[in-house]
């Protein structure tokens, strides 16, 4: 009867939003007094936080970066509960179902502007139940993809010609680069100009950290990434297979491969993968990966 009357009469005190008895939430950019208290919510799970953690390790602070990201905190009784790096992307950071849907709210009324959201699926998708109400329209929303990990060494041996990138071999990395962007994404990266991608790809081969393998004519048969590299894990990206090579059972051994110079950096390798990519998945169960928990992306 109480529900009847508050949906016919919501001046009754039973149809008034109630006060949250542990108090209103809040919101700030972290600043350096910040970073021990980011750490210990990073820390909670390095292997999804790798993105923040490879941050905080390469910047040494919470406070805002010179390139323009910083992370905005959501604190409680001056204690900060969660988190969420916004940049060019969104990347959250602790976020729950219980602080998800204020969260989003909050960056929607900030006005930012973003490419894309990444993460755990449930931080992202709550995160987007409200902040879709002031974003434009996504082109692709994919809430469901296998985060897999591996912290040993891999099942298979290693295929024997796969390597790391040399910075004279750009020229014939780059095509193989953009090939695998446009098959994830559905656009190409060299849309408005190729010269942001271009540095992108030859800072990750003068830090050894893109691995391919070459045909005998010089074309890459595969290639990867070391995306994101902490010290206690590395996030592989970019693992294309060229596709007069695939359906061979090739991929397992070149990830292989990129297992072991992963874990020549940290202990423990992750990647993300779609969850409908059933032959991926196969290759990399056949590596030793296994699934650790769900990501989601969502693409503008």
């Amino acid at each position: 009867m109480a529900k009847l009357l508050a949906r016919v009469a919501p001046w009754l005190p039973l149809a008034r939003p109630q006060p949250d008895p542990e108090g209103p939430w809040s919101f700030r950019v972290l600043g350096e007094e910040d970073t021990r208290d980011l750490w210990a919510i990073v820390a909670a799970d390095p292997v999804a936080n790798v993105f923040v953690a490879s941050h905080l390790e390469s910047m040494g602070t919470a406070a805002p970066s010179f390139s323009g990201g910083e992370i905005i905190g959501m604190f409680r009784h001056n204690e900060l509960r969660a988190a969420c790096w916004a940049g060019v992307n969104l990347v959250p950071i602790g976020v729950t179902d219980e602080t998800g849907a204020i969260f989003g709210d909050h960056l929607g009324r900030s006005g930012r502007t973003f490419s894309s959201i990444f993460g755990l699926s449930e931080g992202v998708m709550d995160l987007w139940s409200t902040l879709e109400d002031y974003s434009a329209e996504p082109f692709d929303v994919r809430p469901t993809q296998p985060l897999m990990a591996i912290d040993t060494d891999p099942l298979l041996a290693p295929a024997p010609d796969l390597r790391f990138t040399r910075p004279d071999e750009l020229d014939r990395l780059l095509p193989a680069c953009a090939a695998m962007f446009e098959e994830e994404v559905g656009y190409s990266p060299f849309i408005g100009g190729s010269d942001h991608y271009r540095r992108r790809v030859a800072s990750l081969i003068s830090r050894k950290h893109s691995l391919a393998a070459f045909g005998d004519d010089g074309e890459v048969v595969f290639k990867a990434e070391l995306g994101t590299v902490s010290s206690q894990a590395v996030q592989v990206q970019g693992v294309w297979m060229n596709p007069d090579h695939r359906g061979r059972g090739l991929s397992a051994a070149y990830m292989a491969g990129v297992v072991v110079a992963a874990r020549s950096l940290a202990p423990t390798v992750s990647l993300y993968v779609n969850s409908y990519n059933a032959r991926a998945l196969a290759a990399y169960r056949r590596v030793g990966f296994e699934q650790v928990d769900t990501f989601a992306t969502i693409l503008f």
